[in-house]
Formats: C-alpha cells, structure tokens, sequence
C-alpha cells in the first residue's frame, strides 16, 4: 500500500510509528514543509519527505490529510488537479465533514478518523466511518492501521465520529487536568512533588486497565472502593457537591460544540 501524508506534525507521525509498528505493507511518503521536521520522519521511519503536498500524494493509494482544519482550502488549494478518483483521502481533521471534504477537495472516496494522543504510544483511541466510494481493501487497511493505534471503532453514522471527538479526542486533556490536580492535592499534603505524580499517574493507568480487563461499569468499581462512612466516601460527597459530574459533562459538550463551530468554518 503506498500511503502519502499531507502534514508531518504530532498526530501524523502517530499513524506512521503505528504502521511501521503494527508491521504494515507500505511505502510511506511525507509531505511536510519544514526540512528539519522531515529529516527527522525519513531517520525515525524510513520515510520519503517532501515539500510539496502534490509530490506527497502522488501516485498514493491512501492519502491521509493531516493538518488543522483551518488549513483545509489551503490544502485544497495546492493539491487541486492532483487527486485521481481512484486515491482514497483519510481525514484526521476534528469537526470536518465528509460533505465538507467532498466539496473542498471534489472527490467521493473518503474516510474520517476522530485518534487521540495516546495513539503516540499504541494505547490510543481512533472513532471512523468511511464513504460508500471506499473500496474494501483499502477499508481493510485503514481498519489494520488504526488498530495498530491502540482501538478503534468503525461507525456507520458519521455522527458519531463527532460525539467521539468530545469523549476520546479531547479526554486526554481532561484527565491531564485531574491527574494535575491530584497531584497539587499531594503537594498541599506534604508528598514531594515527583511522588505525587508517581502516584496520580498509575492511579490513573491502573484504574483505566481494570475497568477495560474486568469490564465492570465505573459505578461498580466505584463502590467497590467507597467503604460507608470512609475516607473515600467522603472525598467523592465533595465532588459531587461541587458538580464534579455535571463539569465534566460540559465539559465534553463545549468541545462537540466547537468542532461543529470548526466544521462549519471550513465550509
């Protein structure tokens, strides 16, 4: 399979270390304007760099556009008249439809895909739906790529790709924001600070293994930990009295909002 990447940045170098990690048939090439940037892809990966998006997707079976969805007409722009009908394009970008993409790029074969960071080191999550124009191997492929990411989820209903994009895309960040906080509550405490993130951080590992290992739902293992009238008990009485639940709720809700508002900027 030969892959070409418009954009060299974080998420792109994610699904190429998947690839190359996963053990994938593919001859990958980089279009990515910052020579450094480049040299250090070809060195990591074994792949071919290149400054122009045109010479990156050329003859490419799958073509993934990986770039922020403000620099979509951009992309656009550059790649116009270089796309066969027979070239899938993947999309990683959030909040961009495949309607939008059709339009933008004139082209039927698409495939949007909603990863997240922990892809960088195969824990991720990756929600994807495909048009009916994508022929089955390389549906098959992307499936194979995306797993090697960590999990993923195909979904008929578009829809959810952009409901994933609150959950999984941005949830990293709101469990950074609470491991932060359990560990500024150990230094309040006393611990040193690098013990504190010791402990937050396989809290947080440990806690997300054995719900995916025993597959209980949270509330059970939840009460498995609150004993009446403990320590816990009490902890988790604060944070409900606080709208911990309905915070996080919001939370996950303005970001769904704002990749409406980003697919709707990229029309």
């Amino acid at each position: 399979m030969k892959l070409g990447f418009i954009g060299g940045g974080v998420m792109a170098e994610a699904i190429i270390a998947g690839v190359r990690r996963g053990n994938l048939d593919a001859d990958i090439t980089v279009g990515e304007p910052v020579a450094e940037r480049r040299a250090t892809l070809e060195s990591t990966y074994g792949v071919t760099g290149v400054a122009d998006n045109s010479a990156a997707i050329d003859g490419a079976d799958l073509i993934v556009l990986a770039v922020k969805p403000q620099q979509l007409d951009g992309v656009a722009e550059g790649i116009d008249g270089s796309l066969s009908p027979e070239q899938t394009v993947l999309s990683i970008l959030a909040g961009v439809k495949m309607h939008t993409l059709g339009t933008k790029l004139n082209h039927g074969r698409l495939i949007r895909v909603m990863p997240n960071t922990p892809a960088q080191v195969g824990e991720g999550m990756s929600a994807w739906s495909a048009s009916p124009e994508v022929p089955d191997t390389i549906r098959e492929f992307a499936g194979q790529m995306l797993d090697a990411l960590g999990v993923a989820i195909y979904m008929d209903d578009e829809k959810y790709v952009d409901m994933a994009l609150a959950v999984s895309a941005s949830g990293p960040a709101f469990v950074y924001v609470f491991m932060e906080s359990l560990i500024d509550a150990g230094v309040l405490l006393g611990l040193p600070r690098d013990m504190a993130h010791t402990l937050a951080q396989q809290l947080i590992i440990g806690s997300g293994v054995l719900a995916r290992e025993t597959g209980k739902h949270p509330a059970e293992l939840r009460n498995l930990v609150t004993s009446p009238g403990g320590t816990t008990a009490a902890g988790l009485q604060l944070m409900e009295d606080a709208g911990f639940r309905g915070t996080v709720v919001k939370a996950a809700v303005a970001a769904w909002e704002r990749g409406e508002e980003l697919g709707r900027g990229s029309k």
